[in-house]
């Protein structure tokens, strides 16, 4: 393990296991290093697998101000991570929050990104929701402040996209619920009130994302109901992204199905490193079935 200081005086926890072309790992909001297990015992074989928890996340620092969270900071404490490691380029693998995170990295820092994979990525990114969600995040940080993290922890691992987890491996759940509960209710809050609920939404960054030249994995569970439509617009949107879609699954996407999850991505690197991830052609375009037209 190793602890990197971000430029703004932030102590973040990292550890790294293999040797190879460096894969960085960025946690969800209720998850943190520790749930990129499945992913690092079977990538950590052939990649240098990197995970860090981000700031609020102890033992990673906690800082009180609300004003020390942002998506500018998460992106920064990205690039600290690498720097820190003497990282100049890697795959980067972001769940939920951490998606955010790897698609930012993939706008502002192209060249220190090799490849994305962006999953369960697109929360409070639809239009007609986007009031829902960001008085859904008031609400948890206010929860979270006033009943303390365990008690919130409780009802939201057993959320709509959590109850898939729950069911299908509840040994596997219990540990995801045990680790959720032992977070930082301060900053869980700060990070609902200044991350969640403040990110740019994925369709106010179309325009950029059509323009991004990076190969890109898009994963979704399909009974995750608030990342479904944001996700196929990543797919028609980025040139060199590719859609899988997992059936009877739900947001926690690596941990529910980590053998598909893991095959998956195997797959997607192995074509990144052989320049087989090519981008999407012209031809492929439009709703015709024969390109024939009438």
């Amino acid at each position: 393990m190793v602890m990197v200081r971000t430029p703004d005086g932030i102590e973040l926890y990292a550890e790294e296991h293999g040797t190879g072309a460096a894969v960085l790992f960025v946690h969800e909001f209720a998850g943190d290093h520790r749930g990129w297990a499945p992913q690092v015992s079977a990538l950590s074989r052939r990649y240098r697998c990197i995970t860090y928890n981000a700031r609020g996340y102890p033992p990673s620092d906690v800082p009180e101000d609300p004003a020390d969270y942002s998506q500018r900071h998460a992106v920064a404490d990205a690039i600290a991570v690498l720097d820190a490691l003497e990282v100049e380029r890697a795959h980067v693998v972001g769940l939920s929050m951490g998606g955010f995170c790897a698609l930012h990295l993939g706008l502002d820092h192209p060249e220190r990104v090799r490849s994305m994979v962006v999953a369960a990525c697109g929360w409070g990114s639809l239009p007609d929701r986007r009031g829902e969600f960001r008085a859904e995040c008031e609400h948890l940080a206010q929860s979270l402040r006033g009943e303390g993290m365990a008690a919130v922890a409780e009802r939201y691992a057993l959320g709509p996209t959590r109850v898939q987890l729950a069911n299908k491996d509840p040994l596997r759940w219990r540990e995801f619920a045990g680790h959720l509960a032992e977070h930082s209710a301060t900053g869980s809050a700060n990070t609902q009130l200044s991350v969640q609920r403040e990110r740019p939404p994925l369709y106010e960054l179309a325009d950029r994302l059509a323009v991004v030249d990076i190969p890109a994995l898009i994963i979704a569970g399909d009974e995750d109901e608030g990342c479904l439509e944001p996700d196929l617009m990543l797919k028609r949107t980025m040139p060199r992204a590719g859609l899988l879609v997992l059936p009877k699954t739900g947001h926690t996407v690596n941990l529910e199905e980590p053998d598909t999850f893991n095959r998956a991505v195997l797959d997607f690197l192995a074509a990144v490193e052989l320049d087989r991830w090519d981008r999407r052609d012209p031809r492929a375009r439009g709703l015709s079935s024969t390109g024939l037209g009438r």
